[in-house]
């Protein structure tokens, strides 16, 4: 068997409060509830999952560093911090890692100051507004993208 893929997955600040903070706009699963089902979908796409959630910017930028060499693919709800952090930017393009941009609702429908993205244009690509399945989503193409590369 091949060596896994490995994904990082990072979730920023409010969505240790899934399924508790406005479920009508972020659904009623827990974090927890997502990422043991990404971890099921990330053994059998031969993908280790990786995760980090915080409120903190400078722990998700610590985590960025650290993957740097360790991690073939990351995949970024950073929450608020989208639309706030040029530090989390700086981070991504210093460690030349590919990375998707999941939001769980549509930005783009919601308060006008959450539709600009410190992030977006830097991305390998953005899904937005489809819930929980935009990270099933980002996962099944990070994997495919990697394999396609690793060729």
């Amino acid at each position: 068997m091949k060596h896994p893929i490995n994904i990082l997955i990072i979730n920023g600040p409010n969505l240790n409060l899934l399924g508790e903070r406005e479920p009508h706009i972020y659904g009623k699963n827990t974090l927890t509830h997502l990422i043991n089902k990404l971890n099921d979908k990330g053994k059998l796409l031969n993908a280790k999952i990786h995760h980090i959630q915080s409120n903190s910017e400078s722990t998700l930028i610590n985590a960025i560093h650290d993957s740097k060499k360790k991690i073939d693919y990351i995949i970024i709800n950073a929450g608020a911090f989208t639309h706030t952090s040029i530090a989390l930017r700086d981070a991504l393009i210093g460690i030349n890692i590919p990375f998707i941009e999941v939001h769980i609702s549509n930005i783009y429908a919601r308060e006008n100051f959450r539709t600009h993205s410190w992030l977006s244009d830097i991305s390998s690509g953005v899904i937005c507004g489809f819930g929980l399945d935009g990270y099933f989503w980002a996962l099944k193409t990070a994997v495919k993208r990697t394999q396609k590369n690793k060729i």
